[in-house]
């Protein structure tokens, strides 16, 4: 073979594999933000648990307040503190 032709060859398989790294990538940033998400929403309901036992306070973590705080992080956290409080 050429010296082009395989030089052609190499920068066809470069450019391939850069491509596929592009693709593959943004679920992995997805899946690790929803993972960071979940692990602050988790950690808040942990820490006002902690906080709020000095004022006989809690908030009881179950699946179905794990399951909020881990979907929808900080917010999902602060929403069922509130909730607790209201009710």
């Amino acid at each position: 073979m050429e010296t082009i032709s395989v030089l052609l060859i190499l920068a066809a398989a470069v450019l391939s594999v850069v491509i596929l790294v592009k693709i593959l990538a943004a679920p992995v940033r997805l899946v690790f933000k929803l993972m960071l998400n979940a692990l602050c929403g988790f950690l808040l309901l942990i820490v006002v648990n902690i906080i709020s036992g000095f004022f006989d306070f809690s908030v009881e973590i179950n699946l179905l307040n794990t399951l909020i705080a881990g979907c929808f992080g900080i917010p999902g956290a602060l929403l069922l503190v509130i909730l607790n409080f209201l009710f």
